[in-house]
This record gives C-alpha cells, sequence and structure tokens, in this order.
C-alpha cells in the first residue's frame, strides 16, 4: 500500500499545537481514508507537496508568486500519484524555480497543511493536503520563472509577511527563525 510511506512518515512528524495539530490529524484520516488520496482525480481533495527553501546563508526563501492564485506561495504542487512526497516537493521546486540542488534543512516533514483551492474551470473547491519539506539550496543556481508564476524570487526572512501573512506560510517562516 503506497500510503504506507506517508503515514510512516507522518507518525515521526510533530506538528505545532492547535491549526497545525488538527490539519495534521485531518491529513493521516484523509489519507488513510483514501486509497487514491495522491490523484488529482479524487475530486474532494488530495495529497500535494511543496518545499521552503532557504537562501545557503539561511537569510531568506525562495518564493514564486502564483499565477493562478495570485498570492506568494512557497513552490509545490500535485503528486499526480506518487506516494514520495519528499520527491515531488523537490521535483516541483526544480520545475517552478529552477532550484535542482537542494539539501534537506530538516530531516523529514517541516510542516502540514490543508487549504481550499477555489474552483475553476469546471473543476470543484477541494482541498490539498500538503506536505511540506524545508530545503537549502546549493550554491550558485539560477532562478527560472516558468508559465506556473509571475515572478520568483529570494525573499528575506523578515520580508516574508509583507508578502502573505497568512497562517500557513507565517508558521513555516516562525519555524524556520525559532
Amino acid at each position: 500500500m503506497k500510503r504506507n510511506s506517508l503515514l510512516t512518515l507522518l507518525d515521526a512528524y510533530t506538528p505545532e499545537d492547535g491549526i497545525e495539530r488538527e490539519m495534521y490529524q485531518d491529513t493521516i484520516a484523509f489519507v488513510k481514508m483514501h486509497p487514491d488520496c495522491f490523484e488529482r482525480s479524487l475530486e474532494i481533495g488530495h495529497v500535494t507537496a511543496s518545499g521552503l527553501v532557504l537562501s545557503t546563508d539561511e537569510q531568506s526563501v525562495l518564493l514564486m508568486h502564483h499565477q493562478k492564485l495570485g498570492r506568494w506561495l512557497q513552490p509545490g504542487g500535485h503528486c499526480d500519484g506518487d506516494s514520495d512526497t519528499e520527491r515531488v516537493a523537490r521535483k516541483e521546486v526544480w520545475e517552478e524555480t529552477g532550484i535542482q540542488h537542494l539539501d534537506l534543512y530538516k530531516s523529514g516533514i517541516f510542516d502540514v497543511d490543508i487549504h481550499l483551492i477555489p474552483e475553476r474551470k469546471g473543476l470543484p473547491a477541494h482541498n490539498h493536503y500538503d506536505i511540506r519539506f524545508a530545503f537549502k539550496a546549493a550554491p550558485g543556481q539560477e532562478i527560472v520563472v516558468n508559465d506556473e508564476s509571475l515572478d520568483v524570487q529570494w525573499i528575506p526572512l523578515q520580508e516574508v509577511q509583507k508578502l502573505n501573512d497568512s497562517e500557513s506560510v507565517v508558521r513555516m517562516i516562525r519555524k524556520i527563525t525559532a
């Protein structure tokens, strides 16, 4: 059962108390309930993966100005059947930013989030059960902006909240700076 690898990762992770703990518990229940949880075709929601990428000096994070959502976010996306969420997060970072050489900043899951994706182009509103990893970029890599984003930039940690003050993003920055 390909869900076991994610459930093992989730079991080894300790979320923050409060909102993240609730989302963590809801994610575990969702994964256990839906054998097709990694498939985009599961219209009520699906597992996604994303990566918070720190600069080599750990003073900035790489954010993309998401074209569809109009918000500054960490790169990430759909698993499309791949149950290896860390691999998906790495692939999404590379595809969306051009940054390919990454070291884990922290082993295992870094954050868990559930966010509602609004109805769009005939697709119903649905939840993304986002499994997040923290990476550190190897030096000397060029940023590439693709068609999924309006821009990609290294944002100083203390400036992130000015671009996106959602608890989802602020929580990750809080974990980095703690």
